[in-house]
């Protein structure tokens, strides 16, 4: 489920399974649907 929540005076939406911040509600979603809860493999 994505998560709207407020922070920096913006409004964010958080992937509830992996915590990752998207601007925009659509990518939030689409990223939820193949998100496995592991951390992104480019973040290093």
């Amino acid at each position: 489920m994505v998560v709207q929540t407020e922070r920096d005076d913006a409004t964010w939406y958080e992937c509830e399974t992996c915590g990752l911040l998207f601007d925009e509600k659509s990518d939030a979603t689409a990223h939820e649907k193949r998100c496995d809860g592991a951390d992104p493999s480019y973040i290093q």
